[in-house]
């Protein structure tokens, strides 16, 4: 089996993590992309106590930043000639955040760091998945969706500047785009040996203890809901098998469940004209960004 060169934000935690784990226990070599260094080392030390393998390591990025990602791009560029496989895991969806946030670019948070640093991050290293003998990248969007039938991505304002705030449309906007983004890629790389899978990720259970503010009744709603939601080790099934299965090789443009099996994406996600629109917003971010 050849070693793959897999890149997984947001590899600290949760699912990100437990994948990375997985994919290091395959013997391929897993960068772990992390925003906070402490954290980082700490799941590094776990990927390599669990999985027996040295062949991993951390990389520190900030998926909200344009700036940060093309540091992470240099740098990675600079000592490798190819990637394999890219997993864009890292996302925002602070269920306590009552007002919208901006990065230090003055960029929604939740907008940039769920859509726009992946789609950026795909850009930069887009020449090095081409030098692979079958890049991968793998966006990921929510179950959640389903209850959103009427969700579109607000052209005019994606970024709550003018309309009030909110979390759960944000955070699911900028799932509908990956999925978007999802399509947009296959097609873009038809041409090449680069595929791209969107994963429809249901409820997981998460460490609630990283929302201080959560009221009691919210902790106990989260209680209670975890007991029906898959561990992030199951979930990570499907990260893996997308990552690294050969029955994979050359599969693009769907959407897979949990069960690692494709399901119906939104009908939204998948018209022509939506794609069009989407995406030439996405791309007027990335070429002020690439001109900068």
């Amino acid at each position: 089996m050849d070693q793959k060169l897999c890149l997984i934000t947001g590899a600290n935690a949760g699912i990100g993590k437990s994948a990375a784990i997985q994919i290091a226990q395959q013997r391929h070599h897993v960068i772990m992309a992390c925003r906070d260094r402490e954290k980082g080392e700490a799941a590094l030390r776990d990927l390599r106590e669990q999985s027996e393998s040295s062949s991993a390591e951390l990389v520190i990025v900030d998926i909200s930043l344009q700036s940060s990602i093309k540091d992470l791009s240099e740098a990675l560029l600079e000592k490798y000639d190819r990637l394999d496989v890219l997993i864009h895991n890292a996302a925002i969806f602070d269920i306590t955040q009552k007002q919208a946030s901006r990065t230090d670019e003055d960029i929604e948070s939740v907008w940039a760091t769920n859509h726009l640093g992946p789609v950026l991050l795909t850009e930069l290293m887009w020449r090095a998945l081409n030098n692979s003998a079958q890049g991968r990248v793998i966006t990921i969007a929510s179950k959640g969706l389903i209850a959103k039938p009427f969700l579109r991505v607000d052209l005019d304002d994606p970024e709550y500047r003018r309309k009030p705030f909110s979390m759960e449309n944000s955070y699911y906007q900028s799932k509908l785009a990956q999925i978007i983004f999802t399509h947009w890629l296959s097609k873009l790389g038809s041409k090449t040996r680069i595929t791209a899978n969107c994963i429809r990720v249901p409820a997981v259970r998460i460490n609630i203890d990283k929302y201080p503010g959560l009221s009691a009744m919210q902790k106990k709603a989260y209680a209670l809901k975890s007991k029906l939601s898959l561990s992030p080790d199951q979930m990570a099934n499907a990260y893996t098998f997308l990552a690294t299965a050969a029955e994979m090789e050359g599969v693009t443009g769907l959407y897979y469940n949990e069960n690692m099996k494709p399901v119906k994406p939104p009908r939204y996600t998948e018209q022509s004209q939506n794609i069009d629109k989407v995406m030439e917003l996405t791309m007027g971010y990335l070429r002020r960004w690439l001109k900068a």
